[in-house]
């Protein structure tokens, strides 16, 4: 028998006894459980809670992967399966299109966390001592060379990131001398004030609480006329009669997790577990500390935070998830 009939032979012989085996009830291979995608937002104690969610949903054998989103992308992504789930929803900076887009159901509302939120001008506390008029928000006019920097003595500085684009609105509404400097995330505006806070020199910036600072540094938001809805639609109210948004931002706002709709069929347990976890405001503020103040890679930040957490972690967890 010359070669090319020896490896037909033999193919077929494998063939036939791979058959035979499936049909005598041979187990097929186990399927890989369905994959859970987290998305990432920008800021620090986002990333973190959200890879410590994920250690949680692994440790229960799901799959889990993480996707790099916007906020305003993901709520798309949401609706459409790409990312499954967002731990941290900070709902004054979204509020229209959130409450449209569960009100359209395109993904669910797993309720909100114990902690709540605030976002505004801030500035750290040592600034009392050359601007002693502040937190009022009048002081700012007050105080330009407090905040003004190299470039123009006649206008104090804000900075922020790549966010909250009314800013310049509230600018104008209120007639304060202040320019805006925008930075391209989270990262180098901490760079910023950690500078400052080193070298004990004035800045005024964009912060929101639960934060970093929170833990680390004390400091204060600026006190504008509080917020209301009309504020932002009706040109006549408030201190200017011919613009809109002559107000801060809301002094306490509500913090959610949503999930894609298919979760639930898909991962009970991560759909039920993401329900049951309930983020205080420490909790928050230390999930970025540990990154932000402190150093460390998401990664690491994420296992301390679960160690640092553990009794109310497992509680979240629901029973018929436990490992055995």
């Amino acid at each position: 028998m010359n070669s090319a009939k020896v490896i037909s032979v033999c193919f077929m012989l494998y063939a036939i006894s791979w058959i035979s085996g499936v049909f005598a009830g041979a187990t097929p291979a186990k399927k890989a459980p369905p994959t859970v995608i987290i998305a990432m937002n920008e800021w620090a104690s986002q990333r973190v809670l959200s890879k410590a969610i994920g250690l949680m949903i692994s440790g229960m054998g799901e799959q889990v992967e993480y996707q790099d989103i916007s906020v305003a992308h993901q709520w798309g992504a949401l609706r459409q399966g790409f990312v499954h789930i967002q731990v941290e929803v900070w709902q004054s900076s979204v509020t229209d299109v959130l409450v449209k887009a569960l009100a359209d159901k395109w993904f669910d509302d797993l309720g909100l966390h114990n902690a709540k939120g605030r976002e505004d001008w801030w500035f750290p506390a040592y600034v009392l001592k050359l601007c002693p008029d502040l937190p009022d928000w009048r002081a700012l006019n007050q105080c330009i060379e407090v905040f003004a920097d190299a470039a123009r003595a006649d206008e104090g500085v804000y900075r922020t990131g790549p966010w909250n684009p009314h800013d310049a609105d509230l600018i104008r509404a209120l007639k304060l001398q202040y320019r805006i400097e925008r930075y391209s995330g989270s990262q180098p505006l901490w760079q910023a004030l950690k500078a400052a806070v080193t070298k004990q020199e004035p800045i005024l910036l964009l912060n929101w609480t639960p934060n970093w600072t929170d833990v680390r540094v004390q400091g204060q938001f600026v006190e504008f006329p509080e917020y209301e809805p009309a504020c932002e639609l009706v040109e006549a109210w408030g201190l200017n009669k011919n613009m809109a948004y002559d107000c801060g931002k809301p002094r306490q706002s509500q913090l959610k997790k949503v999930a894609w709709s298919g979760l639930k069929k898909q991962s009970l347990c991560a759909y039920q577990l993401v329900q049951n976890m309930q983020f205080s405001s420490e909790m928050i503020a230390n999930a970025s500390a540990l990154v932000v103040a402190d150093g460390h890679a998401e990664n690491k930040a994420a296992q301390l935070w679960l160690a640092m957490y553990a009794n109310e972690a497992q509680q979240w967890i629901p029973k018929t998830c436990l490992a055995p």
